[in-house]
């Protein structure tokens, strides 16, 4: 088919005056073709990408009615023109109804009416093409999208099955995920405890993604330092106008996770006169928009978590005790980092595959001393900490491998773990003042050396020592480069 830059318009009579009439008149803005019958204007439609069939009524094999009816039934997005110099009010009905007639122009015409007629027929099919276009693209943005809520949903409950978090950690993170596989099928409220950046949403993440639940929203609420009335517009919802700044109704996240699960983190945080309305909605698994009276039932399965021991918070007074009842049917302890080590590289190769991803940066790995230097780092700010330290050491890497200078000095510093009763001596413990000298000369010779990825010259330039010094010193400390910073160790 023949598909022209110009908008291509098909003029149809038995007369040929007539079709060169037409053809002088409308070929300065249209690509003109030109048919004397019928049977050779439906051959043209075959070969051109015609937007335009203008066509007169009558002709000695078939009527323009007759034509353009077949015309739109084999190319119903092409306009379709009647011209004639009768003004029989049945053949213009006929037209009407059976050809789908756009319009039904009169002889004599003027050349501008015509031009603007043909003008707006063009524009008419093509508005006709980009509508069935969009229409055609809708339905493939709708199956896409379907698709791609579908892959990500999958993807969601593949991260987060227990085999996928026991592969990322050893003993005690398998005995946490062999507790989770237990309690995931039961509409039981969970509560769990731990210090911050532990991991708490992965487990809370992990509940709801091996449960009857998984396929429903997984929403999530920080309930730390927030005002009571902006935390019950956040679980709750509001009615516009029910407070300053409520300028649209408002649905709150109990009402998003109907037939899922909220998590609210840091629930040992909310005051006192929160904690009463939280235990009416769990109690009566309904809530209220603020500003409204009605009241929604809600079916939702409640995980929270907090950093603070609520038992003694209860004791203390701090916390209903009836609410931690209510949040508390089953407990999950999450260990500090620095109590589960041998996790360490694991994670940290884990965090490593994925910052790799997200920056669109590959490295081959760790080295071997960056992974013992971060063994012997406490993690007080357990995983998150961990997660972060990976990414920044990611971002500064200039060459294949993440060595040890990479690393946060604070990391480095840490003591390392043969080391831990002499480092104790330097607390007065025990110990001449040589010795605890000696021993912090080579914790600094150590952290030089590491920061200046074992080059000697530079690490004497520092510490203010010639070649031949610091030898020496390596020598009677026996320090030498841990591991091999080009190979990384599959942990």
């Amino acid at each position: 088919m023949t598909i022209s830059q110009r908008p291509i318009v098909l003029c149809v009579d038995d007369e040929v005056r007539s079709l060169e009439t037409l053809e002088r008149t409308l070929d300065e803005e249209f690509d003109v073709l030109t048919a004397n019958s019928a049977d050779e204007a439906l051959q043209l439609l075959e070969n051109h990408d015609v937007q335009v069939v203008l066509c007169d009524q009558r002709m000695p094999d078939r009527t323009g009615v007759e034509l353009l009816t077949e015309v739109r039934d084999r190319w119903p997005q092409v306009a379709r023109l009647i011209l004639s110099g009768y003004t029989d009010s049945e053949d213009i009905i006929k037209g009407l109804n059976e050809a789908g007639i756009l319009q039904y122009i009169t002889k004599p015409w003027h050349p501008e009416s015509l031009l603007m007629i043909i003008r707006s027929a063009c524009r008419m099919c093509a508005l006709q093409s980009e509508n069935a276009l969009l229409n055609m693209e809708m339905r493939l943005t709708e199956e896409q999208a379907e698709k791609q809520v579908s892959e990500k949903k999958a993807h969601l409950r593949n991260s987060f099955q227990l085999d996928e978090i026991k592969r990322h950690g050893q003993s005690p993170l398998n005995k946490i995920c062999d507790q989770v596989s237990k309690i995931a099928p039961y509409d039981v409220s969970v509560l769990i405890t731990g210090p911050s950046g532990a991991g708490k949403e992965l487990f809370a993440r992990a509940l709801h993604y091996n449960s009857l639940r998984a396929d429903r929203h997984f929403v999530v609420e920080n309930c730390g330092a927030m005002p009571d009335e902006l935390l019950a517009s956040e679980l709750f919802g509001h009615k516009k106008g029910s407070f300053t700044g409520a300028i649209t109704d408002h649905v709150g996240l109990f009402e998003q996770a109907d037939g899922g699960t909220i998590f609210l983190d840091e629930i040992g945080e909310i005051s006192p006169a929160f904690q009463v309305k939280l235990l009416r909605v769990l109690q009566e698994r309904e809530i209220r928009r603020l500003g409204e009276q009605q009241r929604r039932k809600v079916n939702v399965r409640v995980v929270a978590s907090t950093n603070r021991d609520l038992e003694e918070e209860v004791r203390a007074g701090r916390f209903r005790q009836d609410l931690y009842f209510r949040l508390a049917e089953v407990t999950l302890e999450l260990p500090a980092l620095s109590r589960r080590t041998i996790d360490i590289p694991v994670l940290a190769n884990s965090f490593l595959q994925t910052a790799m991803h997200q920056f669109d940066k590959p490295v081959k790995g760790f080295s071997e001393e960056a992974l013992t230097c971060m063994k012997r780092y406490s993690w007080p700010g357990n995983v998150r900490e961990l997660q972060n330290e990976v990414r920044r050491m990611l971002v500064m890497c200039e060459g294949d491998w993440l060595t040890a200078d990479l690393l946060n000095p604070r990391v480095l510093r840490a003591a390392p773990g043969a080391e831990d009763e002499e480092i104790d001596m330097l607390a007065g413990l025990e110990g001449t003042l040589k010795e605890k000298v000696e021993l912090l000369e080579k914790r600094i010779l150590r952290e030089t050396l590491i920061r200046h990825r074992w080059n000697k010259s530079s690490a004497s330039l520092e510490l203010g020592l010639s070649r031949v010094g610091l030898r020496s010193k390596l020598e009677r400390y026996e320090l030498e480069k841990t591991g091999d910073s080009e190979t990384s160790k599959q942990h």
